[in-house]
């Protein structure tokens, strides 16, 4: 999308609203972008998926992620969302109102939000210094680090060490937490690789009404999105084994494409990137241990 930093800002931001509308006037972050993917008209997929190394730190990141996060925090500030907590964005009265075919950035937000960036740089809050580095790096085309606290860190870091495990490791690792969410692993298919058609692992899971399931498990230690091709070569694997359902786990993301493809017939896939792994892996505290900590809120770094 080679349009100029603001202008994707611009366009950012009614997409995060309509999103918004359409998954009942609140979500996750995760889950607007995912809407957002697999919806929008406006904002391209390779775009939203696209991804640069840092020359400073030489890790890989999405400069989508940062203009998305400046788009909510303007919303913010002109009062169409709010963040009722970390990582949660909730329309307003005002944002639940508003008709996005008459929608204007500069006359509906920034003429709300940018006096609010304004003064927050002028009290030193820690939201003037991300603005501040946000307009001065991103116009040297160079990344900044948005909405990273230390008790994120962690994340990037457990991503980092799936991704140099070992692809043995790593299928093991795929296994205690497909376990760990209440499938019985077999311990012959997908472990043993010899007839198991390709294969990661394969369990079995029983309801309430004491129905049992044969689950299948595909694991990808990918630096790409997975895109759909692979979908539909693991649900010919399910095929061999006649797995009534699917688990596909990737280090990275899915394409939009992979998304609709898990989706199609009688077996729905179920798809877990990056982002889900940690959030799994935090659920069950599988080989972590949670450490307390506390953010600050705005009233310790006003000043008056």
């Amino acid at each position: 999308m080679n349009v100029p930093l603001l202008e994707r800002e611009d366009r950012i931001m009614p997409e995060v609203i309509r999103c918004l509308l359409s998954l009942g006037g609140e979500a996750s972050k995760k889950e607007v972008v995912k809407e957002l993917t697999l919806t929008s008209e406006t904002i391209p997929e390779d775009y939203i998926e696209y991804t640069r190394v840092s020359k400073k730190t030489g890790k890989s990141y999405k400069p989508f992620d940062y203009q998305f996060n400046f788009a909510v925090r303007n919303l913010e500030f002109a009062d169409f969302i709010t963040i009722p907590k970390r990582g949660m964005i909730k329309l307003t009265d005002k944002g639940q109102s508003i008709n996005l075919e008459l929608f204007n950035s500069d006359e509906m937000v920034r003429q709300l939000s940018e006096p609010v960036f304004e003064a927050n740089r002028k009290k030193k809050l820690a939201v003037n210094n991300l603005q501040d580095n946000y307009e001065n790096e991103a116009s040297k085309n160079e990344e900044i680090e948005l909405d990273n606290s230390p008790v994120d860190t962690w994340r990037e870091l457990l991503i980092e060490a799936l991704k140099v495990m070992s692809p043995k490791k790593f299928e093991l690792f795929c296994r205690r937490l497909v376990k760990q969410m209440g499938v019985e692993i077999d311990t012959k298919i997908g472990v043993q690789t010899v007839a198991d058609g390709g294969l990661d692992g394969f369990g079995y899971i029983t309801s309430d009404e004491f129905r049992t399931a044969r689950v299948a498990i595909q694991a990808k230690r990918w630096e790409g999105t997975v895109s759909s091709p692979e979908i539909d070569k693991f649900r010919g694997s399910m095929d061999k084994h006649n797995a009534e359902f699917g688990v596909f786990i990737t280090t990275s993301s899915f394409t939009k494409n992979a998304i609709e493809a898990s989706r199609v017939g009688t077996r729905v896939i179920t798809l877990i990137d990056g982002d889900t792994i940690c959030d799994l892996v935090a659920k069950y505290e599988l080989e972590v241990t949670p450490v307390l900590t506390y953010e600050l809120n705005d009233f310790y770094l006003t000043e008056d």
